[in-house]
This record gives C-alpha cells, sequence and structure tokens, in this order.
C-alpha cells in the first residue's frame, strides 16, 4: 500500500493507510496549496501501484477525472493542477482540472477525504486519458470498490 504525502505551504502531513479509509491503496501526494484564491493548487500526484490508479480514476467523467486525498478545504468549481505520475513511467503529465466533488472527513462507508477532479476536454488531456485507460487496462470496467463512484 501507498502512503500519501499532502503539502500545504511550509507543513507536511504524513498519512497511513488505515486513516485513510483502510484496504484501498491511495497515491502519493505531495503539493503545494494556493495561499490566495486567484491562484490554483498544484499537487504532485503519484501512481506507484496500478491498483492505486484504478481506485482513484473516475470514468465517470466525461473527460475523466482522478481522486486525490487531501485534508484542505475546497470548493466545487476551483481550479487545481495536478501533477501525475502514473506506474511504470517517468514522465510527468500535467492536468489543470476543476474540483468536481468533495468527499468531506468522516464520510459514510469509510471513503477518504479528497476532491474529485474533473479533466478538462482538450485534445492534451484527452491523450492523458488514455494513457491512464491504457494503463488500467481491462481494470477499468471492474466492480471492485474504489474511492470514487
Amino acid at each position: 500500500m501507498s502512503d500519501a504525502t499532502s503539502k500545504q505551504g511550509p507543513a507536511s502531513l504524513q498519512f497511513q493507510p488505515s486513516q485513510l479509509g483502510g484496504a484501498l491503496p491511495l497515491p502519493v501526494v505531495g503539493g503545494v496549496g494556493a495561499s490566495s484564491g486567484a491562484r490554483p493548487s498544484v499537487i504532485q500526484l503519484v501512481f506507484r501501484e496500478k491498483s492505486a490508479l484504478y481506485a482513484a480514476y473516475i470514468p465517470a467523467f466525461t473527460e475523466g477525472g482522478l481522486f486525490v486525498p487531501t485534508t484542505r478545504d475546497y470548493r466545487l468549481g476551483e481550479d487545481i493542477y495536478l501533477l501525475l505520475a502514473l506506474p511504470d513511467d517517468n514522465q510527468r503529465y500535467p492536468v489543470a482540472g476543476k474540483v468536481a466533488w468533495l468527499t468531506p472527513a468522516n464520510a459514510s462507508g469509510g471513503r477518504t477525504q479528497g476532491v474529485g477532479v474533473r479533466f478538462p476536454g482538450d485534445e492534451k488531456t484527452r491523450l492523458i486519458r488514455v494513457r491512464i485507460e491504457e494503463v488500467l487496462g481491462t481494470a477499468v470496467s471492474s466492480s471492485k470498490p474504489t474511492q470514487t463512484l
């Protein structure tokens, strides 16, 4: 299982999987929260395991999206900039998304606190979505539980 790290300014928090809903693997998260509403948050999202990517991927969004475990407060529609690293892939993929759903602390069903980030509809991000689905293969249509829908 991956640990998730969330950076906001100078502070850094380490989360153990047991604190984040238990059995589902999570990506390693790091980044800097925006200090004002004018600039989007920048979050590095590192998927070391295919199972963590599966648990975070949101195929229900037309353009695709990812769940980001975080304790930071976000608002729906807020801009968020992701820098993705996929399993067994050294490339970093930038995505300028928007918060499309919120999972609050102590959510029912033991869901991990965080946000769902909807990808934009541009060609560059479409290719990133295709790459994610290539990595996931047939798992993308699995009925296994995820951090998302």
